[in-house]
């Protein structure tokens, strides 16, 4: 019935107010992009050795793929992640990790694009990667980073990466620290760490990073009574974001009063002394005095050594953490333990057992399981 030659008596002049029309040429019963997927997701997986020369040379496809393994849960997943990051272990380091946060509403993502399209500019090549293990609640998708910074996201020399969509904040942040260095093996000259919003995440970024860089905004008393004090004492330096129109006198106000409180924290262990900065990133003003500011701490510290003492500290820290977070998977992950721990959840809520003692319990069936 779809030949278009067929003839139709319907459609003669005796038949008045009438017409059928012509039956449509055949059409594809599979969905092409899905069977793509299909596809694509059982070819053959390139060899550690092609995702290796792929991501030194630069190819952000492989580099995609590589993170996407290292994201993965799947033990052979996690093998082959790990001869990757090993391969690329000796061709890292050589970058500049920048970690940044904010408060809600500091325009956090507009200072990143801003200030990533300087770095791009002045020749670098730059990934921007994000932690938000927020999304375990749940379950949702990690905000849109490259929706956010539609200019920067379509630079030939920027990657941006948002974070697992759920997951741990230690799972999430050993992940993110293993992307670094298949990034900077890739050529990544400059890492920007993003963190969303202002919470628990930024421990976890101090450790992973060179120069810690909070967002705020002006009003600056309303700031300080919300913001946490382990927070501001982590940050190497303040930038008072939207200093432009009528704000720019709120702006050179806050600014005085973050820079007195930060006088009051005791001295860093670099020696560097934390400044704060006024920006605008709509206008573009203030943010290549931020970066000098960032090159200018770099200089200080590997002259000093502090920046070589810290990458070591922080490589030893994430030794221990992994360790922890595996401990932690194999004890929560062991089958011989499952129906166990549900006696004991019971036998705590029902306060039969302490939860010192149910715990000690458990670790003593877990270490016999595991002789």
């Amino acid at each position: 019935m779809s030949n278009e030659n067929h003839h139709h008596i319907e459609n003669e002049l005796n038949f008045k107010n009438l017409r059928v029309n012509k039956g449509v040429a055949n059409t594809q019963t599979v969905n092409q992009a899905a069977a793509e997927r299909f596809l694509n997701k059982n070819r053959k997986m390139p060899s550690v050795d092609a995702f290796f020369e792929g991501i030194r040379r630069g190819d952000v496809t492989l580099l995609s793929q590589a993170v996407t393994l290292v994201e993965s849960s799947l033990p052979e997943h996690k093998l082959i992640a790990q001869q990757i990051i090993e391969r690329c272990l000796p061709f890292t380091g050589k970058s500049i990790r920048l970690g940044i946060t904010g408060v809600p509403g500091a325009g956090k993502s507009t200072a990143i694009e801003t200030l990533g399209m300087h770095v791009i500019r002045r020749g670098g090549k730059l990934a921007v990667l994000a932690i938000d293990p927020s999304s375990e609640r749940s379950k949702g998708s990690i905000l849109g980073d490259k929706t956010r910074m539609e200019e920067l996201s379509g630079q030939k020399n920027a990657y941006i990466r948002p974070s697992p969509s759920a997951g741990s904040l230690g799972g999430v942040a050993r992940k993110t620290r293993e992307t670094i260095i298949l990034c900077e093996a890739a050529g990544f000259d400059t890492i920007f760490i993003e963190t969303v919003g202002v919470g628990q995440s930024e421990t976890a970024v101090k450790s992973m990073v060179d120069f810690f860089l909070l967002i705020m905004l002006s009003g600056a008393g309303d700031e300080l009574q919300g913001i946490k004090r382990g927070i501001m004492e982590m940050a190497d330096a303040i930038a008072i974001n939207k200093a432009d129109g009528d704000n720019v006198r709120r702006a050179e106000l806050a600014k005085r009063e973050y820079a007195n409180a930060l006088h009051l924290f005791p001295p860093t262990q670099s020696g560097w002394i934390p400044k704060v900065l006024t920006c605008s990133a709509i206008e573009k003003t203030g943010i290549p005095e931020i970066w000098d500011m960032v090159n200018e701490y770099v200089d200080k510290t590997e002259t000093s050594g502090y920046f070589g003492y810290r990458r070591n500290e922080q490589s030893q820290y994430w030794m221990f953490e992994t360790i922890n977070e595996s401990l932690k998977s194999n004890f929560y992950n062991n089958p011989e333990l499952a129906d166990l721990t549900q006696i004991f959840k019971e036998k705590v809520l029902n306060e039969e057992v302490s939860s010192f003692t149910a715990a000690q319990e458990l670790l003593n069936k877990y270490f016999k399981t595991i002789k």
